[in-house]
């Protein structure tokens, strides 16, 4: 939930883009777009990752596992926890902020 400047965005797939290379993950694909930046990998034992830049620097973290089979989940037992205001956007914006990530200047 912390807020990424459109100026530090590259910054920070660049950060991951290099552990992920130096951790033996294959890239598979880069997507270097201004508005969704995006780099895929896949790990040596199959499983897919994915920083994805999308929405107003909304950031996701995606993994694929190769070894799930569907199965049924049985719905929940207990509420929610997690506060959302009334009038809230459905898609959670980030708002925190980090004096570097959050930086408007390189």
């Amino acid at each position: 939930m912390t807020v990424v400047s459109a100026q530090r965005r590259g910054s920070l797939l660049g950060v991951v883009d290099r552990f992920w290379r130096k951790s033996d993950y294959r890239m598979t694909v880069i997507n270097n777009d201004v508005d969704v930046p995006a780099i895929y990998a896949r790990t040596q034992d199959g499983f897919q990752v994915s920083l994805i830049v999308a929405d107003k620097g909304q950031v996701h973290f995606d993994v694929d596992s190769p070894c799930v089979r569907h199965s049924e989940v049985a719905d929940s037992t207990s509420r929610a926890t997690a506060f959302l205001a009334p009038d809230a956007e459905l898609i959670p914006r980030p708002n925190i902020h980090s004096d570097f990530w959050s930086a408007t200047r390189s």
